[in-house]
């Protein structure tokens, strides 16, 4: 899928080399995305896509009476550190930079292993967070979780007594370090982490119920 943003592949690695900033399609715009627009990099991407007369296609968020469960879906890829939101039809809108847990980026397996889940989940909850700005659960363990985890158990891979494990969700960073992100530092207990301004953004846009895919 082509994003609606024709930059030269050459010209936009040049404006945002050595940035871990979120990637737009340019149909993809909430109140906090547009302030980005101020920023001198996004104010270089919009001087270029004018002078190389391409236009964004700009398609506004839906009206939070028109959002359902239903109009987004997110991808975590873990191999890749990175966060995809689509649109009901399978386009994609934004990546966003992330980090887990453990370094190994395997499967969950039990509690405490630091690992991130892999699967199909959904957003339970959402909340502000005290310490990492907000918080949205995830259906974490779901009824194939519990499946592998039995399985694993009964094979002998994980300990008689192991528990499955809970409170996996997605959410922010400590206050001032977001460094963590920029420097793929794996620092939480299974979540998935990334800067404090773009989990505001995601927290304002996804309901619960929204579908996060999680793989390797």
């Amino acid at each position: 899928m082509k994003p609606s943003i024709r930059l030269p592949r050459q010209l936009a690695n040049t404006l945002l080399r050595g940035l871990r900033a979120p990637r737009w399609s340019g149909k993809f715009f909430t109140k906090a995305s547009l302030q980005k627009f101020r920023t001198p990099v996004y104010l270089s991407l919009m001087g270029a896509a004018a002078i190389t007369g391409t236009s964004f296609k700009k398609k506004l968020p839906l009206t939070p009476d028109a959002i359902t469960r239903n109009s987004y879906t997110v991808v975590v890829t873990k191999s890749k550190y990175e966060m995809k939101v689509y649109d009901s039809t399978g386009e994609w809108l934004v990546t966003y930079p992330v980090v887990f847990g453990n370094k190994d980026m395997g499967d969950k397996l039990m509690e405490g292993d630091r690992k991130t889940p892999e699967g199909d989940f959904h957003i339970a909850s959402k909340r502000k967070h005290e310490k990492w700005n907000s918080f949205m659960a995830l259906d974490y363990p779901t009824r194939e979780s519990y499946q592998k985890f039995n399985e694993r158990k009964a094979q002998g891979l994980i300990p008689a007594n192991a528990r499955i494990g809970g409170s996996i969700g997605i959410h922010g960073t400590w206050p001032h370090e977001e460094f963590a992100i920029d420097q793929y530092q794996n620092w939480t207990e299974g979540c998935i982490s990334t800067k404090n301004q773009y989990i505001e953004e995601i927290f304002g846009l996804l309901p619960v119920g929204t579908t996060i895919q999680i793989k390797r």
